[in-house]
């Protein structure tokens, strides 16, 4: 009986929250040299779908093409827009490849982009860099 009362708990944690989709929403693309996240949120930070290029069956250094993350975008815009998501403010962070072809591919899904802002972090002279490559 113990093992029934504690599976039954776990069925209630899994529960799906549900979001709320609002008609505007955010976009947050994650670029880095290895792969790509794109999450979609509503104005409060609930994450309505994500998708990434290991997600969409990219592998290896396939991940960081701008194909790929175009791929991504689109799966993750499709969700948001037939949730009812019409416009969307666009950040951007990191130094990866497909960054504008996501943002022209969530614009291409019906999507109007307000404003993009590139939110990568920056150091101010902080740590110290690796030392160079000899290859």
């Amino acid at each position: 009986m113990a093992q029934q009362s504690t599976a039954a708990k776990r069925k209630d944690k899994a529960k799906k929250r549900i979001v709320v989709i609002e008609p505007t929403g955010q976009v947050h693309i994650r670029a880095s040299f290895n792969n790509i996240i794109i999450s979609v949120t509503n104005s409060t930070g609930q994450v309505i779908s994500w998708a990434s290029a290991g997600k969409m069956g990219f592998r290896g250094s396939k991940k960081n093409t701008p194909y790929a993350a175009q791929v991504a975008a689109q799966n993750c815009a499709q969700v948001a827009f037939e949730g009812g998501m019409r416009k969307c403010e666009v950040f951007v962070k990191g130094p990866g490849s497909g960054r504008e072809s996501a943002i022209r591919t969530i614009q291409n899904a019906g999507i109007e982009v307000l404003t993009i802002k590139d939110v990568t972090p920056m150091p101010h002279n902080g740590c110290r860099p690796p030392k160079k490559r000899r290859v």
